[in-house]
């Protein structure tokens, strides 16, 4: 399978015109994925800094952009309804013309909880109401009419070795994390574990992987472990970002795929 390459242009320290730009700018570099984030306030730099929300982020990039896979990296289980998700997904997928990833993931930035009112609760607690949210997630998907244009696929974020992976192995069509090469290899042992429990073809579910800093300093070592898609996480730099790491990344896929 060719590797992919993607990109997080972080919602966070930017104007809404240099995120539209550099998911413009993305596309036009040969990425597979442009993805955001769901937050509330900034995750590094001043914590009340610029910031914009997931969900209209979303249609904007759907209607902005042509080719590339869009979505979140990922979506908090806890902020939303699991159908209003579904039915959100769906209409930003017909708006992207079949190009949406539905990513969600447990939620852990407990500011965003406070500020905004959300019972914060406990990592089980979260995790539980993740575990309950996938069926209805996929119950609604297949209830709306009209359904959606293209495969809608379900990329699960997270690590936890108990629970997240085995979410992974039941409901997922792609699994993100981070870390090193030697982290991912470990992980995905658990996953085929979990696989095998479920009955589930682990060839069936992408691994993506985040990457940031030296680009170029794990890729290879990812690509060699099995990781599939590399996605690397960019922020803004006041009112846009810089993408140079970006073009790097791009070329190094294209050198794996030609050899």
């Amino acid at each position: 399978m060719p590797v992919r390459v993607g990109v997080q242009v972080q919602p966070q320290h930017a104007d809404f015109d240099g995120m539209r730009r550099a998911w413009r700018e993305a596309e036009e570099i040969g990425v597979d994925s442009i993805f955001c984030w769901d937050h509330f306030y900034p995750l590094y730099g001043h914590p009340d800094g610029k910031h914009f929300e997931a969900i209209a982020t979303l249609g904007a990039m759907a209607e902005v952009t042509e080719r590339a896979q869009i979505g979140a990296l990922v979506i908090c289980n806890s902020y939303r309804n699991p159908e209003l998700l579904a039915d959100a997904h769906r209409t930003i997928d017909h708006i992207s013309g079949g190009r949406t990833i539905l990513g969600i993931g447990a939620g852990w930035f407990e500011r965003d909880y406070d500020e905004y009112g959300y019972e914060f609760g406990t990592a089980p607690d979260r995790l539980r109401d993740l575990r309950a949210a996938l069926p209805r997630i996929k119950e609604r998907i297949g209830k709306l009419n009209p359904p959606p244009v293209g495969e809608l696929p379900i990329l699960i974020g997270g690590s936890g070795e108990k629970v997240t992976l085995k979410l992974v192995a039941r409901h997922a069509d792609m699994w993100h994390g981070f870390g090193d090469a030697e982290t991912f290899a470990r992980k995905n042992e658990i996953l085929l574990g979990h696989c095998a429990e479920a009955g589930r073809d682990p060839a069936e579910i992408e691994r993506t992987w985040g990457v940031h800093g030296d680009v170029l300093a794990e890729v290879d070592a990812l690509q060699a472990a099995g990781v599939q898609h590399v996605i690397l996480g960019v922020g803004g730099d006041g009112s846009g970002y810089d993408l140079g790491p970006l073009r790097e990344l791009v070329a190094w896929r294209d050198g794996v795929n030609a050899g």
